[in-house]
């Protein structure tokens, strides 16, 4: 049989061909699974190359004081191993299962009698979910083996049996920063564990998985001291590094996992228009839309996921090691000698995905390459490296690295309560040179300007028109964006609350009425392709979110409102304004529910983004004039109090210049005041506007209408006031 003639016959085939199972001596089209056993490979290459690290680091050495043992010496970099690849398998795999393969069968011709019938759970969908229930078990049972074994390491006490024993280590869980957040991490396994088993819907699947990266957070956050060189830095690239592993490497451990099912799979989907087929413009032409195997389908999604996250982990990867390697001499240490080789695994890595991704996949595609040699090479041949990349990266996380992280004896003030040495006094000249890039927002900023960049390229090609203004509009509030969060801004607004008050109201106010005006959303939905087998990509979650519930809640005009105008009094005036100054995820939490409350508002009133519902322009209006008043209210009683907020980290800053910090407070209360006023009139203007515009509309429409109809309405109209005119003269009144 000729390929085209094959290609043809497995296009044309239902899915009642699966029940019958894959053709014998048939792998050109499909995937012939591998054996799970397979994966003992890359398990054994991991614990050699944990081994090796970490006898060449000397990391598992003993200690010349308080020495844990060496049961904790090896069983605590081994136990953390277990852990991450179980994190990561659970990760990737819900992710696939949210986004990759299908969730239901997708059978044809259902009759009538038949659509109110449950569908039937997708096998490809039940085997991943079966993979991310054992792991998160493995997850949580590793867990708690890392705490036990960390508080050994941490305290030098041997492991013990006894009451006392266990009593130090429930207050080292209580008490101590390191040991809750490894309690957290326990607790977040364990219930991620239950809800795999219970959940079903791919929206509870998504919660699940958000649900899952908390632990990746409290990882992050134990992965550097407090008193390193460039905290914040640290800790959200190794987050962000941490979450780029988790969806490449889990997702290949995931496509491994259901190779055998993805084999006996003979249904077909629809390739993505973007999707090449072969080097030659006519075939990939060709080949765009039509229906494929499954198995290139899932591949070829799997790919695009897997070229953002080498992305993401090669720079986030690069970042962290600059903090922790402060000069290229030092690269020379066993620890800089780790991390070389680390990016050349990850280089390594890289490469074979592009080889994948501009070679194995469009011969998969074409029937130019079997199924088996194509899960060699994408699957097992990546996994071989990742697992010498994870056992090197688990023995870093366990090295010294030769920046001291120490916080030094004569650490000054600023030092001690913000991580950082306090900022020369902010001059012009001063404030444009103070720049500290908050790493979680640059790859965010990153990530919005690229995907909106290529969603106008497509409309455009595609043969669609989007406006400039709104594309201006849209980059300007990313640079203000990057500005507020890793400029001057940033910089200062951690030591004075008037800077504090600046990046506040720019966060809430500013920056969101030039991203609204972008309509990111209506541009996303033109550029993206709706799916056909049941799966939800990137257009169907947007709408899907749009459509929830809680996208009912958070864009209704009244919470909206509420909760932009409520925001101020509950960060400026309870303790939750300390918890945002001290603590790195407060701070983080703190700006993006700023960005987030203020782009619901500015939606809900200029935005031409799809919401459920949007408000009458004169109740628009309304609410500007109330939050405009509330805004001065607030901004005069800040303005007017004698007594500090958070005294102790305002007025213990330590500075010896500028004005004092009540006076600094004072000020900040007349920047709310006065850069609230500016927005305001600035979002009314536009509403009036907009409510002009949709007047001239509908008086356009009425026309057309009157014109279409030779002016029946109008005719009717005048007919029974006539009628009632009459009416009133036969009366009397």
């Amino acid at each position: 049989m000729s390929s085209s003639t094959r290609a043809r016959s497995d296009a044309s085939v239902d899915r009642s061909d699966q029940k019958q199972g894959p053709k014998p001596n048939d792998h050109s089209v499909s995937v012939a699974g591998i054996s799970v056993w397979w994966l003992a490979a890359p398990a054994v290459l991991t614990l050699l190359a944990l081994a090796a690290a970490l006898s060449f680091s000397g990391a598992a050495a003993p200690q010349q004081v308080a020495d844990p043992g060496a049961l904790v010496r090896w069983g605590l970099p081994l136990s953390e191993t277990v852990r991450n690849v179980a994190l990561i398998s659970t990760i990737g795999a819900l992710l696939v299962a949210v986004g990759v393969v299908p969730n239901t069968v997708q059978t044809r011709g259902r009759g009538k009698n038949r659509k109110d019938e449950p569908a039937e759970e997708h096998p490809l969908f039940s085997r991943v979910l079966q993979l991310a229930g054992g792991s998160a078990v493995v997850w949580t049972v590793a867990a708690a083996v890392v705490t036990v074994f960390t508080y050994a390491e941490v305290s030098g006490v041997r492991l013990s049996p006894s009451t006392a024993y266990t009593q130090q280590l429930i207050s080292f869980l209580t008490e101590i920063p390191t040991g809750q957040a490894l309690g957290v991490g326990v607790v977040v396994a364990a219930v991620v564990t239950t809800l795999v088993f219970g959940v079903r819907s791919l929206l509870g699947l998504l919660l699940t998985t958000a649900l899952a990266c908390i632990a990746l957070v409290t990882m992050a956050l134990n992965g550097h001291s407090a008193g390193g060189d460039d905290h914040m830095g640290a800790v959200n690239s190794l987050g962000l590094h941490l979450l780029g592993v988790c969806a490449w490497m889990g997702g290949l451990i995931a496509l491994a996992w259901i190779s055998p099912q993805l084999a006996r799979d003979r249904t077909t989907a629809r390739l993505p228009i973007g999707t090449r087929a072969r080097r030659d413009s006519d075939t990939d032409h060709a080949a765009r839309g039509r229906k494929v195997p499954l198995e290139a389908v899932v591949l070829s999604r799997f790919s695009h996921l897997a070229l953002w996250s080498f992305v993401l982990v090669l720079a986030s990867g690069v970042i962290n090691a600059a903090v922790r390697i402060g000069t290229l001499a030092q690269l020379g240490s066993a620890y800089g000698t780790l991390v070389v080789v680390k990016l050349v695994l990850t280089l390594a890595l890289g490469v074979a995905g592009y080889v994948h991704r501009r070679a194995v996949i469009p011969a998969l595609i074409a029937q130019r390459m079997s199924g088996r040699r194509a899960v060699w090479q994408i699957i097992l041949g990546e996994l071989l490296l990742m697992g010498a990349l994870v056992g090197v990266a688990v023995a870093l996380g366990n090295s010294a690295p030769p920046v001291p992280e120490d916080l030094a004896p004569d650490a000054t003030p600023a030092r001690i309560l913000t991580f950082y040495d306090l900022p020369p006094e902010p001059t012009w000249a001063n404030a444009i040179t103070q720049w500290r890039p908050d790493w979680l927002w640059v790859a965010i900023i990153a990530l919005f300007g690229i995907s909106y960049g290529w969603a106008m390229f497509k409309v455009v090609r595609t043969g669609g028109k989007w406006s400039v203004l709104r594309a201006v509009s849209w980059y300007i509030g990313l640079i203000l964006l990057f500005l507020a969060t890793s400029g001057p801004v940033a910089v200062y607004a951690r030591v004075l609350f008037s800077w504090h008050m600046v990046e506040h109201m720019s966060l809430t106010m500013i920056i969101p009425v030039f991203m609204v005006l972008g309509s990111p959303v209506t541009l996303l939905l033109r550029a993206l392709e709706p799916r056909q087998d049941g799966t939800r990509g990137p257009r169907e979650w947007i709408l899907r979110l749009v459509h929830s519930t809680w996208g009912k809640i958070v864009t209704h005009p009244i919470f909206a409102a509420v909760n932009f105008a409520g925001s101020i009094v509950l960060f400026y005036f309870t303790p939750l304004l300390g918890f945002t100054l001290r603590t790195h995820v407060g701070h983080e939490f703190m700006m993006a529910h700023f960005l987030f409350t203020g782009y619901m508002f500015a939606l809900v009133l200029v935005g031409q983004d799809p919401i459920p519902k949007r408000p009458a322009y004169f109740m628009r209006l309304i609410m500007l004039i109330a939050t405009m008043v509330y805004h001065a209210f607030v901004g005069v009683a800040i303005m007017g109090m004698d007594w500090l907020l958070e005294a102790s980290w305002f007025g213990n800053m330590g500075h010896d210049w500028g004005i004092t910090a009540i006076a600094d407070q004072q000020r900040g209360g007349a920047l709310m005041w006065g850069i609230g006023e500016l927005p305001t009139a600035i979002l009314a203007v536009v509403v009036m506007v907009q409510w002009a515009i949709a007047g001239n509309r509908e008086n356009r429409r009425v026309d057309r209408e009157a014109d279409r109809t030779d002016g029946a309405e109008l005719k009717a109209y005048n007919d029974m006031m006539e009628r009632l005119a009459e009416e009133d003269a036969r009366t009397g009144r």
